[in-house]
């Protein structure tokens, strides 16, 4: 029977953050992946030259946490257009509200001003609550009072028409969920987020995130293809045997976890809930269109009510040119739910030509990725600045505290302070605070 300080379930970002955060200090910590690579939901594939991310994500080098752990510059970000293009049908046809943001003039445009994306009170007072959020840090996040973000919206003045067909259309990608029932205050992080950075991609994909993690930590410390099927606070059973540990730590997602706790014993009450999405990818040949895509921005495209099944897409290869072979132009768009049936995808790809206003009958699919649980439910009550600690097994995961990376990496650390706490290990920089 093999030991180890501590054993971490689970090779995502939260597994790997906390595992990361373990070996620098010189603890012996091994990872269990059940996957064939580490990532969790955060990988990338390669197929005839394009990358393609499984299911749309973005990174924000304003992240907090994330910004401390990663080395930005050999991610070699490419960060998209400050803005939204809004596409909306009016009596004489298709109309594009192009949105920017204020700090980004030259992507500004006067249908910006148009009553069609809310009064001028109504901007004014949504530019005002995104500084608001911006300003706040940690649990000043949860002592504001927690409500459906429509509820916050509409309560700080913002008029219903920015709400239902600007801040909702955009605010569904995020959250991949349409009624804006998403608590207040991860609405708060995320405008925060966006305010302080710009979301990017890195180059060589997203999969390049975890494989920084992964690369930090001791050969050997990460086994793929190695389930765990059953646990106790202080084992793990896989199918090569039983590995004994001081600290077990479950960076699964909520429904693996709370099985694998249950199956113990253990009870603790997790957030089960998710949100899902489908990924559609189309290639375009340069030579096809007669002028660029949202022109020649990568900018996110969204329609103004939800007029077929895209929520939003985005040509990738203006912000990422490797993200595609030469001449072709990777778009990425996103459905909610899981149907990636062939009658989705023709509807998918007429929807598309009402957004981008091209026509998409030549456009080839070259992959979809249907997500099951894309997302931890952020509904409330929420706090978001959760400690790490969750009975004797310690808990990580974007489902902990907040669904994004940053909420992924900051509770993988929540993770390994709690198991840093358990084997009576402090720090040089727990001293360095304590003085």
């Amino acid at each position: 029977m093999t030991h180890h300080d501590a054993v971490v379930v689970g090779a995502g970002l939260a597994g790997l953050a906390a595992a990361r955060e373990l070996a620098i200090h010189g603890v012996d910590v091994h990872v269990f992946e059940a996957a064939d690579a580490a990532g969790g939901r955060v990988r990338s594939d390669i197929v005839d030259g394009f990358t393609l991310d499984r299911g749309f994500q973005l990174y924000n080098p304003a992240y907090p946490e994330a910004a401390r752990v990663l080395d930005h510059e050999a991610l070699n970000l490419h960060p998209l257009t400050r803005g939204m293009d809004i596409v909306r049908s009016t009596s004489t046809g298709r109309a594009v509200l192009r949105l920017a943001d204020p700090r980004s003039p030259g992507n500004w445009h006067t249908s910006a001003l148009s009553r069609a994306a809310g009064t001028l009170t109504g901007k004014a007072r949504f530019a005002a609550y995104a500084r608001a959020a911006a300003k706040l840090s940690g649990h000043q996040f949860d002592e504001r009072a927690d409500e459906p973000a429509q509820v916050a919206l509409a309560r700080a003045g913002i008029d219903a028409t920015m709400i239902d067909h600007v801040i909702r259309p955009f605010l569904t990608g995020v959250f991949l969920e349409p009624h804006l029932m998403t608590s207040r205050r991860f609405m708060d992080v995320v405008l925060a987020s966006f305010m302080k950075g710009t979301p990017s991609l890195p180059q060589p994909g997203m999969q390049a995130i975890p494989d920084q993690l992964h690369d930090a930590l001791p050969d050997g410390t990460v086994h793929c293809e190695s389930p765990v099927r059953r646990l106790t606070p202080a084992s793990v059973e896989t199918d090569s045997g039983t590995i004994t540990a001081s600290v077990v730590i479950v960076a699964t997602n909520a429904t693996h976890a709370s099985a694998l706790l249950e199956d113990a014993g253990l009870t603790t009450e997790l957030n089960t809930a998710t949100n899902s999405v489908t990924t559609w990818y189309h290639a375009v040949a340069t030579t096809a269109l007669p002028e660029p895509l949202a022109r020649g921005r990568s900018v996110i495209t969204v329609p103004d009510k939800r007029s077929g099944p895209v929520i939003n897409t985005v040509p990738l290869t203006y912000a990422v040119p490797s993200y595609s072979p030469d001449g072709q132009i990777l778009v990425s768009s996103s459905s909610l739910g899981v149907d990636d049936s062939a009658e989705v995808e023709q509807a998918v790809r007429g929807h598309l030509q009402f957004l981008y206003g091209a026509d998409t009958s030549g456009w080839e699919l070259v992959a979809r990725y249907p997500i099951h649980g894309a997302l931890p439910s952020m509904r409330g009550p929420l706090t978001v600045a959760d400690s790490g600690e969750h009975g004797p097994v310690i808990l990580a995961g974007d489902h902990c505290t907040t669904a994004s990376i940053q909420g992924a990496m900051i509770s993988g650390r929540h993770a390994a302070d709690a198991a840093f706490r358990r084997l009576g290990i402090v720090r040089p920089d727990d001293r360095r605070i304590a003085v």
